[in-house]
């Protein structure tokens, strides 16, 4: 893969397919999606999951027919949250998409505390994060990222959210996932940046940073 895409000579821009969080639509990534494509090197377009009603297998089917309609050279993914989980078990099941990166906004690969705090205090918490949360965020297993396509992680500092409310978040996080949540053994890059988990969605300075990853493959410093 090389060091950095480009638009070959007035070609057409790479594409990112957007993937959003729980309990969003992907309306949310509007500004994401406007700040992506600014430079001209990317397009933007997002894929929509009932995040709340469905497995993580039902996501993971759903997004590689989605990525599998797109016909364009090059194809890279940005996942906020719970989204970024959907990108690395679809990534996983299959190498036959076009090349790209991907980047994971405050994903939460080595489990949730707040989840499982939702889960154990809230009464019907678990039906309120769903069965792919559940699965992958308060029942999970340590993860380590073995594919062929880079992935860059993006966490949040600025410790502004309900996650606080559910545990005890005693180290570095973004009001709902700690820092150390994010670490993905096997990821080309991992950057802590001043944001909050969901402000992540519409910061000048993440929508950069991912920008720079999908095009050389390492976050700007």
């Amino acid at each position: 893969m090389s060091n950095e895409t480009k638009p070959p000579g007035g070609g057409q821009p790479a594409l990112v397919v957007l993937v959003h969080g729980l309990w969003m639509s992907g309306f949310e990534l509007r500004v994401l999606k406007h700040r992506l494509e600014a430079g001209g090197q990317l397009r933007a377009v997002a894929f929509s999951y009932p995040s709340l009603s469905g497995s993580m297998n039902d996501h993971v089917r759903g997004l590689l027919d989605f990525a599998r309609e797109q016909d364009v050279p090059e194809l890279h993914f940005v996942g906020h949250s719970l989204g970024g989980l959907v990108i690395l078990r679809a990534l996983q099941l299959t190498d036959d998409l076009p090349p790209g990166r991907a980047v994971l906004l405050g994903t939460p690969s080595q489990g949730s505390r707040a989840a499982q705090g939702v889960a154990r205090i809230v009464p019907f918490g678990k039906a309120l994060l769903g069965a792919a949360v559940n699965a992958e965020c308060v029942e999970f297993e340590p993860r380590e990222w073995r594919g062929h396509r880079d992935v860059g992680v993006v966490a949040g500092s600025m410790g502004l959210g309900l996650g606080r409310l559910f545990a005890d978040l005693n180290a570095d996080h973004d009001g709902t996932v700690l820092v150390e949540e994010t670490r993905l053994p096997g990821a080309k890059d991992h950057i802590v940046l001043s944001t909050s988990h969901t402000g992540m969605l519409f910061s000048a300075e993440v929508a950069e940073q991912s920008a720079w990853f999908l095009r050389s493959g390492e976050f700007k410093r």
